[in-house]
């Protein structure tokens, strides 16, 4: 097997934990004796042993002169565990091949660094784009501490997420409909607006595929929501958070939410009667959660794209055209093609009758 068929299966290994390591990064590991597989491993669940600690304990005594494949530089500090770079030194490993270096500024290459005063062979950027986008979540949030934000909406052909008299079950079919709870399973946050919850009564869990559910996250500027509402009722309201505005923190639904277990957080109105995205995910990030899937509706994807807010767009179009309906973005304006915002097409995908677009943001587009 050679370091790249390895980086592969420990990319793969890594993918097998999303929704469960959060905000730590997805890792895989496997270890080589003569380009033979004596050991993998993966970092399981956040706060237990990482993916390096994993693979040396199923490779037994033949970790000793291996070769070690991981997809994120090898941790140099001590966090929940002890450092992965010195366990590798103890075990006298004699070659390390690296995905990508570890994206904190403040310990970037620092493992790399001590492996190698050690006298053991580095080998860096193996499958490094890969390794960086499975681990985008949290090279983003490493970095800047507020979640990596996908936006996601079900649409018709020509861009409505629903009819003029408000009908959007289902524009999309059941294929795709099962995937978004996927997606849901291995992101930490859905985000939807105070109107979808008035509206819909959705649950915003994980019910078509296993895995752990999501938190749920309202931005409920002044607090219109009816208490009844399933998110608020189910076991689950512990996982939900709302979002208002500071001047109605205090008020009697406020309290009759956090009485039920739901989280109320409050941010300072910015006048416009619409929480400014970019305070939201300061106070979200602050919370630990390190990315977010904003579902909806068109006021919250309006404010999110307008603010410059969205990392990645997945958007599923199914194959009908609605007309006069309600536009995904349609409270965005834009007077000029200069002001359009714009993305890098990074798949287009067919899930049953429908296709799915994604697109991520040029790091030069801020």
């Amino acid at each position: 097997m050679t370091n790249e068929q390895a980086m592969a299966r420990a990319l793969e290994l890594a993918a097998q934990s999303a929704g469960y390591v959060s905000p730590n990064p997805l890792v895989g590991c496997v270890i080589l004796r003569n380009g033979r597989v004596v050991g993998e491993g993966r970092h399981h669940l956040y706060g237990g042993d990482h993916a390096e600690v994993d693979a040396v304990r199923n490779a037994g005594g033949n970790a000793e002169g291996a070769t070690v494949v991981v997809n994120l530089e090898p941790c140099s500090h001590h966090g929940k565990t002890p450092p992965c770079a010195d366990m590798l030194i103890e075990r006298k490993v004699g070659r390390v091949v690296v995905g990508m270096m570890d994206p904190n500024p403040e310990v970037a290459g620092q493992g790399i660094e001590r492996l190698r005063n050690a006298g053991i062979d580095v080998v860096t950027g193996v499958l490094e784009q890969e390794s960086r986008w499975l681990n985008r979540y949290f090279s983003k949030y490493i970095v800047e501490k507020t979640p990596y934000v996908v936006l996601k909406a079900a649409q018709s052909l020509d861009g409505c997420i629903a009819t003029a008299s408000g009908q959007s079950f289902w524009i999309t079919g059941e294929e795709s409909r099962m995937l978004v709870h996927r997606m849901r399973s291995e992101i930490d946050a859905v985000v939807v607006g105070a109107n979808t919850v008035r509206k819909d009564d959705p649950e915003l869990t994980v019910r078509m595929v296993e895995g752990r559910h999501p938190k749920r996250v309202v931005l409920a500027p002044q607090l219109r929501l009816p208490a009844d509402r399933k998110m608020f009722s189910t076991p689950l309201r512990a996982e939900t958070i709302v979002v208002c505005t500071a001047d109605v923190a205090a008020s009697g639904t406020a309290r009759e939410l956090e009485d039920r277990g739901v989280v109320v957080l409050a941010i300072e109105s910015d006048g416009t009667g619409i929480l400014e995205p970019h305070a939201v995910l300061r106070v979200l990030g602050e919370r630990g959660i390190a990315s977010v899937l904003v579902e909806g509706g068109a006021v919250v994807h309006s404010a999110f794209m307008r603010a410059g807010a969205v990392d990645e767009l997945r958007l599923f179009y199914a194959p009908i055209v609605i007309g006069n309906g309600l536009q995904t973005f349609g409270r965005l304006s834009t007077s000029t093609l200069e002001q359009a915002e714009r993305f890098r097409l990074v798949d287009v995908a067919r899930v049953g009758d429908d296709v799915l677009l994604t697109a991520v943001r040029p790091p030069s587009a801020g």
